[in-house]
């Protein structure tokens, strides 16, 4: 990328509204999946599924000579945290309903905010804290912890995807501005190909398991042979997939991360439609009032992190 680059908002809104439409219906997919097939299973064989839509782009783009890159180092750090906070949400919508995990995703600015002085030393605000706090709220809310037969061990998984997607977020914009998107993209899918296939030789070569909690059996879970319509299924995945990793990527390359990621909040609209729709679930009052929460201390956060910023 050239320094002259130059941030294009309307673009980055269209981005990262494209970007959450696929991997919501990515979430829908492998939560129908969770009951039959180990998540390493579909992960890799979404992996599998990305890689024509991927070599496409190269292709298009002219940028298979780019993908030996000099920042390969920080991509695959990236990569490999991305695939950490992936599989986390995905263990988590295996026994929870879409909506739910989804809400306590959106503690992710809240990470970013608390994470942004330790790793970036930057001054933390009063009001990101009192926004953190607020999260922090708004998580407790939903999750219930202490009252019986409310709380759900898989939110933990949630909440530590939030965490990692935080960090990657953190560390991508300056990538993306620098690495080809389609280079980070194909770099992604090779290492979430690599985390599926070490998983796949830990659980089946070393039968660790059985688990009862429908998180864990997906993650240890033999592998099953997956019949056609499954197996067409799971790389349409990989298409959707592909598509959403290159459109977030772009949408953090053509605008600042604060504007962007409240527009990741329609995950919510999609989470709730899906759920109803395929599974039946909507979110109990509890999900609503934490989810509100949430939603409008990351709302609030933003919008006083521009204020100052413009005052700056």
């Amino acid at each position: 990328m050239s320094a002259s680059h130059r941030d294009n908002r309307l673009l980055a809104v269209a981005c990262i509204l494209g970007g959450v439409g696929l991997a919501s219906m990515q979430d829908s997919i492998v939560k129908s999946m969770s009951g039959t097939y180990p998540a390493y299973e579909t992960l890799m064989i979404r992996c599998i599924g990305s890689v024509p839509l991927l070599l496409i782009f190269l292709w298009h783009q002219k940028a298979f000579r780019l993908i030996a890159t000099p920042l390969i180092r920080r991509v695959f750090m990236r990569g490999a945290i991305l695939s950490f906070a992936y599989l986390n949400f995905v263990l988590a919508i295996a026994a929870m309903p879409l909506a739910n995990a989804v809400a306590i995703y959106f503690t992710m600015p809240f990470f970013v905010a608390g994470l942004a002085g330790p790793i970036l030393g930057e001054r933390v605000r009063l009001h990101r804290w009192l926004a953190i706090i607020a999260g922090f709220i708004g998580v407790m809310i939903m999750v219930r912890p202490g009252f019986a037969g409310h709380f759900e061990w898989a939110s933990v998984f949630a909440l530590l995807s939030a965490m990692g997607y935080a960090i990657g977020q953190m560390i991508g914009r300056p990538i993306s501005q620098q690495v080809n998107p389609v280079v980070i993209a194909v770099w992604q899918n090779i290492i979430y190909f690599s985390v599926g296939l070490l998983l796949a030789i830990l659980f089946n070569g070393f039968h660790i398991g059985p688990f009862s909690h429908p998180s864990l059996e997906f993650l240890s879970r033999a592998w099953v042979m997956p019949n056609l319509r499954d197996g067409a299924v799971m790389s349409l995945m990989g298409v959707l997939a592909a598509g959403g990793m290159i459109l977030f990527v772009n949408a953090y390359k053509h605008a600042e991360a604060n504007f962007v990621a409240p527009f990741e909040y329609s995950a919510m609209i999609w989470a709730v439609t899906f759920g109803l729709v395929f599974f039946g679930d909507f979110p109990d009052v509890f999900t609503w009032i934490g989810a509100a929460i949430v939603i409008s201390a990351g709302l609030l956060m933003v919008w006083r992190d521009q204020q100052v910023n413009r005052a700056a």
